[in-house]
């Protein structure tokens, strides 16, 4: 329990010692208990560490076939003529998974779960919205708004999804005891996942998000979708409150962007505006909330130790370390043999 800000060295450097606290916190708690739970990102940030895990299950540190785990979040609206099609898009956060850590796996896990945007038709979503004004309102002060439907709600599609997509991801999380570890990112603005700033903390475990319109217009200009109708307008995503029910949370980030909003989340008081500050709220209430940040994304808090200190955040700076291996060293490769990936 506590908070706790781990200082390396670049991105490789903290690639490793990410992973190095995950996996010692999948063996301890896989000498407890039968299945570990997992909580996973997409984005840049956590790929070293996804490498890195995987060639430590593949080397038997844990038994990878016996963790369970959850993703954070998944678009809706991804092109696609049915659910399976959109799961299985390039840009999809299911695919993204598979790329960056299930397809490297020598024992897969026992079962994985990301949102289930993919079942959810983006053009009816809209069409039963604007005919149904009364069944949802929109939540938070910024441009990214959460959606919340009425469970009363008179459209029956509307009704299916917060049953189906919203309400029962965060059941089935519940139904396997909790997640005991989850790792995260940070957005520029501290936003985690799709919970964008100013969306409220509370009763909020589980949002259908509207992106805002330079969301939308970034992920085409950057070649993420060939035009604004390909593209997703909606995500569903946990929300900070569910992210930090956690046992243990792992937040990462890297680079001089991530500098403010690590600062802000760290030295303010917890607010909406940077979701992230949830961890403070979090570790008080006997959480063991860990960041492990190169130096570049620590640039606003290293001369601040004595201010982390009164709020009760214990820095440990390693950056002066090396990792052993670069993320770019991480080869995987297929036994011919065994047809495993080693």
């Amino acid at each position: 329990m506590g908070f706790e800000v781990v200082i390396c060295n670049n991105f490789d450097h903290m690639s490793e010692v990410g992973s190095q606290i995950v996996a010692q916190d999948i063996s301890r708690t896989l000498d407890l208990k039968e299945t570990f739970v997992l909580g996973l990102a997409t984005g840049n940030t956590p790929t070293g560490l996804y490498k890195h895990l995987a060639k430590a299950a593949n080397e038997e540190q844990f038994d990878s076939s016996r963790i369970v785990s959850f993703n954070l979040d998944e678009y809706i609206g991804l092109p696609g003529e049915n659910a399976q099609q959109r799961a299985l898009h390039r840009e999809s956060y299911s695919f993204f998974m598979i790329q960056e850590l299930f397809g490297l796996l020598q024992k897969k896990f026992r079962e994985t779960n990301v949102p289930w945007g993919t079942l959810i038709d983006q053009e009816r979503l809209v069409a039963e919205m604007e005919a149904n004004p009364g069944d949802w309102s929109d939540q938070g002060t910024d441009k990214g708004k959460a959606i919340v439907i009425r469970k009363d709600a008179q459209s029956a599609y509307l009704r299916w999804v917060k049953k189906e997509t919203l309400d029962a991801y965060v059941e089935k999380i519940e139904r396997t005891g909790g997640i005991d570890l989850h790792i995260i990112g940070v957005g520029g603005r501290g936003h985690v996942a799709f919970h964008e700033s100013g969306i409220p903390f509370e009763n909020n475990r589980m949002l259908m998000v509207k992106l805002d319109e330079n969301t939308v217009a970034n992920a085409v200009s950057d070649g993420h979708f060939s035009s604004r109708s390909q593209s997703p307008w909606y995500a569903l995503s946990m929300g900070a409150e569910q992210v930090f029910r956690a046992r243990t949370v792992v937040l990462l980030a890297n680079g001089p962007r991530k500098a403010g909003p690590v600062a802000e989340s760290l030295l303010n008081e917890p607010s909406p505006a940077v979701p992230i500050s949830y961890g403070q709220i979090y570790a008080r209430r006997g959480g063991t909330m860990i960041y492990v940040i190169d130096r570049e994304a620590a640039g606003n808090i290293l001369t601040r130790r004595s201010d982390l200190s009164s709020r009760g955040i214990m820095v440990r700076d390693i950056s002066n370390e090396d990792p052993a291996k670069r993320v770019e060293d991480l080869a995987f490769r297929r036994n011919p043999a065994t047809c495993l990936m080693g």
